[in-house]
């Protein structure tokens, strides 16, 4: 640890050691001197020799090293000079973020470089892997290590500072600077979670500040320069909060300064209630509180109305049209309904808090919803004249909402409303404090409360109404929201209705004979059907002659006593509940009263725990005054003693005492004291620089002459040495060359052993060098071997897998092959098949057309040749087709000889004919069908059987094999036929081929 005489020294040094480079070694130095005991009284270097040190700390970014110094020159000057603290403090601020806007302004792209959820936090596991795996870094990293420790240290700036100035009376204005200056470096670069710090920080020195009440420099709440400096920093801190949407923690701002004005018991300026009140607002509106919402906005309507003398009257308005949309925006039914106990308690607290933080006094006693209700804040916005102030739409929804019953045209009148109120707001230009107001905001709510209006409407009216009936009703939501909305109605009781999809409607009203509108309805409509009755059978009038009515007098007697029996059980009964009730009565106004006591010796035992642990307080704060009494009256009396030891007039002596001078005096002479003894030392150090300086200019020419007689001295006794060493060189020379001659006759037999050395030496050598080169070969004959085999073995593995695979090879081609082969014969089986099939179901086709025709023919259809050869189509003579019979004949001819498929019924053949042989397979033929150019063949057609023996006058024609031939006359309708067919046989083929599958050959 370095001392120095002088300040000045300390600060000569510092910036010599920052000139060479060593700026650790001058921190240190700078830093041994600020703590040092030594250098206590403040004076104008100190402050230099501070800014020189903070400068070094911000340039290392040594946080702690700052935060020493400052504590150490806090203690130096806060009792002398207190603007020399704020400078120091100030320029460590200022160079902190000139540094980190530096660090800003080189980096590109700040919200990357910033991406960090908390600057205290050290580095994340994955960044570590991330910088060692990778060998470059990317920008990202670079732009983070360079930007994020410099806003690290300023963060760490603000911490400090803050701790430094907390809770001084002399430094509380500096605090609420530097508390301002760190909630902006929160709200610029969006630091959320420094924030939260922050304004628990500022939380816990308000704590502390209470908690220690006998603290030297305390700041006094009750001045009105610290309760307004304290109050600033609170609503800055709200409005922070507001600003960077963190609603909880501006909840607790608000908290906060509530508790700050219930602790020094003073409102603060209309001014600040005004921000107050419309960060309420928000906070309320954000948190879905739309009750206290509305409180809110009707204390700052107040307020606005009461201190503010600019105000105008449009900006009057929309405030006014503010409270009323938020009024109207809170829930018609109460949510706590059906809730329990515990619920209700933890409800009824968190109404008395919300009232307390709104400004409304409440009785804890009475239920806090009977207070706090929307029906209670619609009825003081009346009779306040808010409504008098509002916009005409605001008043026209309002009556609409509130007092009309229009359960049809309700959402058609109040559609319009909305739109218009939706278009109005804007800046209040004669209230900068307030909020851009938005109207628009509260659609919403109020399209959701118009719904719930008309179902309750509807409701009164209706029994029963269509789902398709109601939805066109409600133009602000579908029909599955209405549903919604309904059902949190119906649970908290506000309606009373069903949905029935099944059916298709909605049914309203309770069922239930218990309800009030049923009971209602039975009731009117019992008196409707007693004064029907009475109207169709009026009762009979009493007749006036005493003598008829004796006659029944006994029975009138008996029913009047009987029915004066039930009158009197009736009064008992009566009297039995009456008495019933005032017991029940007692027995409430019993529980009432002991529950009124139990809360008020409750109350008065907390007032006596109260009043006693004042007096504890009380009676602590007066032991630490008297020990302080004490403490100051004996420094007074040292002083004294030391004061009357010197000849001088006592301090005290005939004055009043009290704690507050004799605090001022012992303070005062200590710092008298503490300054004498600082001028004392610094006269010594003074006196010691002089004699030394005198010391050393006598001392200059002794030392001289000194200096040249030691010169004298060492030359000589160098001479001497040196010539001694020349001596003893000789004489070492003599004596090795004596020792040689000795030696000499030694060297024949040294040659000789080193000869015998050497040769052994070498014949072992020569031994081990062949013993090695031979393992050597043998190692490489082995391993040659090795090689060989591997190499043999790899050959022969190869050349089996190439066999292997070549035969594999063909073994596919040849499956390929076979499979190629099968494909194609399969496909030409089917396909002779196909034609096969085809020509067989043509011939069948002409066929059954013959037999057809002939059919015709033998009924009767058909007339003779010669008189229908009239009627051939172009003019055609019956001769032609007698004379083509033949041709036909004889082309149809072997049909037969071949084999062809006849049907059974022309198979019959006459007599003393045999059949045509019969061939092995005929289905083998492949010919094509010639049946359109050849008349048919000559054994196809035969005239046995039933047919032909019968008909006389038809045509025939036979055939004949060989010479024996007889001909038959062709039938004109035949021919034609045939001709047609014969040429539509083609086409019906190719069609039939490829509709038809090949299965049906089976």
């Amino acid at each position: 640890m370095a001392t120095f005489a002088k300040p000045e020294n300390a600060l000569k040094r510092a910036e010599e050691l920052i000139n060479v480079g060593h700026k650790q070694d001058a921190l240190q130095a700078l830093h041994d001197l600020i703590t040092s005991k030594r250098h206590r009284a403040w004076q104008k270097t100190l402050e230099r020799i501070m800014f020189k040190y903070i400068e070094l700390c911000v340039d290392m970014r040594r946080g702690r090293y700052a935060k020493d110094g400052l504590i150490q020159y806090r203690i130096v000057c806060q009792q002398v000079n207190v603007t020399s603290l704020e400078e120091v403090i100030k320029h460590f601020m200022h160079l902190s973020t000139e540094r980190a806007e530096m660090a800003r302004s080189q980096a590109q792209a700040l919200e990357e470089a910033l991406d960090v959820d908390d600057l205290e936090a050290d580095k994340r596991p994955e960044d570590l892997m991330l910088s060692y795996v990778s060998g470059e870094k990317g920008k990202d990293r670079s732009d983070r290590e360079l930007v994020t420790p410099w806003f690290k240290f300023l963060w760490e700036t603000y911490r400090t500072v803050l701790e430094i100035l907390r809770n001084n009376s002399k430094l509380e204005a500096l605090y609420a600077m530097t508390a301002h200056r760190a909630f902006q470096f929160c709200k610029q670069y969006k630091r959320t979670t420094e924030f939260r710090r922050l304004c628990e920080i500022i939380r816990n020195h308000l704590a502390n500040l209470n908690k220690y009440r006998d603290q030297r420099d305390r700041p006094d709440l009750s001045a009105p320069e610290s309760l307004q400096l304290y109050l600033d920093t609170r609503f800055e801190q709200l409005k922070i909060a507001t600003e960077l949407e963190l609603w909880q923690e501006a909840f607790r701002s608000v908290e906060d300064i509530h508790g700050l004005m219930c602790m020094v018991k003073k409102t603060p300026k209309p001014s600040l209630m005004v921000v107050y009140y419309a960060k309420l607002t928000e906070i309320f509106w954000v948190s879905g509180s739309h009750l206290y919402h509305a409180y809110a906005w009707f204390k700052l309507f107040s307020l606005q109305k009461s201190f503010n003398k600019n105000l105008n009257q449009k900006d009057l308005q929309l405030i006014a049209s503010s409270v009323v949309l938020a009024a109207l925006s809170v829930s018609p039914h109460d949510s706590t309904r059906g809730a329990s106990h515990l619920e209700l308690e933890h409800e009824k607290e968190r109404n008395l808090r919300m009232a307390n933080l709104i400004g409304f006094i409440i009785d804890p006693k009475l239920e806090s919803r009977e207070v706090l209700s929307r029906s209670s804040l619609l009825a003081e916005l009346v009779t306040k004249g808010v409504m008098t102030c509002v916009n005409q739409e605001v008043k026209d929804l309002y009556n609409l909402l509130e007092h009309e019953f229009l359960p049809l045209d309700l959402a058609s009148k109040v559609q319009p409303l909305l739109t218009k109120i939706s278009k109005l707001g804007g800046k209040l230009s004669s209230a900068s404090s307030v909020p851009e107001v938005h109207l628009s905001q509260y659609i919403p709510a109020l399209e959701k409360l118009a719904t719930l209006r008309l179902l309750q409407q509807v409701s009164q009216v209706y029994q029963i109404m269509k789902i398709e009936s109601l939805a066109n009703m409600i133009p602000f939501f579908d029909f599955p929201t209405v549903e919604k909305i309904s059902v949190n109605a119906v649970k908290n009781g506000f309606i009373a209705m069903k949905v029935d999809h099944m059916k298709g409607v909605v049914l309203f009203g309770n069922s239930g004979l218990e309800s009030d509108g049923m009971r209602d309805h039975l009731m009117i409509f019992a008196e409707s059907l007693n004064k029907g009755r009475a109207m169709i059978f009026p009762p009979a009038k009493k007749e006036s002659k005493l003598g008829e009515m004796l006659p029944g007098l006994a029975d009138v007697v008996e029913k009047e006593h009987k029915r004066l029996l039930a009158r009197k059980s009736i009064i008992e009964k009566r009297k039995e509940e009456q008495e019933r009730q005032l017991l029940e009565m007692e027995r409430e106004e019993e529980a009432k009263r002991l529950k009124l006591q139990k809360i008020t010796e409750e109350t008065e035992q907390r007032r006596l725990a109260a009043e006693i642990e004042q007096r504890k307080h009380q009676r602590i704060i007066k032991e630490i005054e008297e020990r302080e009494l004490e403490e100051a009256q004996a420094l007074l009396q040292g002083a004294d003693k030391r004061i009357r030891k010197k000849g001088k007039k006592p301090l005290i002596e005939g004055e009043k005492v009290t704690k507050q001078s004799l605090m001022e005096l012992a303070l005062s002479e200590q710092l008298r004291e503490r300054q004498e003894m600082e001028k004392k030392l610094q006269k010594l150090a003074k006196t010691m620089d002089y004699l030394e300086r005198a010391k050393r200019e006598e001392a200059s020419p002794l030392i001289e002459a000194a200096f040249q007689r030691r010169l004298v001295e060492e030359r000589m006794l160098h001479e001497l040495e040196q010539q001694q060493e020349i001596e003893l060189s000789r004489q070492g020379h003599d004596g090795d060359l004596q020792e040689k001659n000795r030696l000499s006759r030694m060297l024949d037999y040294k040659k000789q052993f080193q000869d015998t050395v050497i040769n052994r030496r070498q014949a072992e050598y020569e031994r081990l060098r062949a013993e090695r080169e031979e393992r050597y070969n043998q190692i490489l004959t082995r391993r040659k071997q090795e090689r060989e085999y591997q190499k043999k073995m790899l050959f022969y593995v190869r050349m089996e897998e190439e066999r292997l695979r070549r035969l594999h090879e063909e073994e596919e081609a040849r499956r390929r092959e076979e499979a190629e082969r099968r494909r194609k014969e399969e496909a030409e089986r089917k396909a002779k098949l196909d034609e096969i099939a085809e020509k067989q179901r043509q011939r069948e086709r002409e066929l059954e057309e013959k037999e057809r025709i002939r059919r015709e023919a033998l009924l009767g259809r058909s007339t003779d040749g010669l008189s229908r050869s009239s009627d051939l189509p172009g003019g055609s003579r019956p001769v032609e087709p007698v004379a083509a019979a033949p041709a036909a004949a004889a082309a149809a001819a072997p049909a037969a000889s071949t084999g062809k498929y006849v049907p059974r019924f022309r198979q019959a053949q006459p007599a003393g004919q045999a059949p045509p042989p019969a061939e092995p397979d005929r289905w083998g033929g492949s010919r094509p069908d010639d049946r359109t150019s050849q008349p048919p063949s000559r054994d196809s057609w035969r005239s046995g059987g039933a047919g032909g023996s019968s008909s006389g006058s038809r045509p025939s024609w036979t055939s004949s094999s060989g010479a024996g031939r007889t001909e038959r006359l062709w039938d004109p309708n035949e021919l034609t036929l045939l001709n047609i067919f014969g040429q539509q046989t083609a086409e019906f083929g190719s069609c039939l081929r490829i509709v038809e599958q090949p299965s049906r050959l089976s």
